[in-house]
């Protein structure tokens, strides 16, 4: 699926995006059960996700991707870098995409999920004309999970676009101008 030299980066970040996302969701139970103190950034009473995080380390990553001697091979700094943001980032993909303030959203573990299973197959499948059989039905699989993910995401945007409307109070009519005083 990937070239040959670019499958142990993929596997760098499959592996760094799941222990990401392990250790997200295992630090917010500790803290939500008193078990560890609470770690997370708070400015003026507003409470920093980590997705942001996420974002800074894709976003940094990107520019150095961008910007670095592109003779130079990928460092496997960088791909685990990117399984770190990608992890981040996602493990509160329900909370971006719903835009609410509930962490325990199925739409982050469905992400997770298709993330794992596309950098799997990179990963860990073999080169196309290799394939046998049950990696090509691995591979529609797959392919069907993430059309049906992107199928889901299309109607939560819908669901959210239809509840937005359905709150949003309806326009008050600006008062009639009173009359002109015909003494004046």
């Amino acid at each position: 699926m990937l070239p040959t030299n670019t499958r142990p980066l993929a596997r760098l970040v499959l592996l760094s995006l799941l222990i990401t996302f392990i250790a997200a969701r295992l630090v917010t139970i500790l803290v939500a059960l008193h078990r560890m103190p609470d770690i997370y950034l708070h400015v003026r009473g507003t409470h920093i996700h980590h997705l942001n995080y996420g974002i800074f380390l894709l976003a940094g990553l990107g520019a150095y991707l961008v910007f670095r001697d592109s003779t130079e091979p990928v460092a496997p700094a960088a791909a685990i870098v990117y399984g770190i943001g990608l992890g981040l980032t996602f493990d509160e993909f329900g909370m971006w995409l719903h835009l609410s303030g509930d962490y325990w959203q199925r739409g982050s573990f469905d992400a997770i999920i298709v993330l794992a299973a596309v950098l799997g197959l990179a990963g860990f499948a073999p080169p196309l004309p290799r394939w046998r059989p049950r990696q090509f039905a691995a591979a529609v699989m797959t392919a069907g999970a993430a059309a049906a993910f992107f199928l889901l995401l299309a109607g939560s945007f819908r669901l959210a676009a239809r509840a937005e409307r359905d709150m949003t109070p309806p326009a008050v009519p600006a008062p009639a101008s009173e009359p002109a005083d015909p003494e004046s």
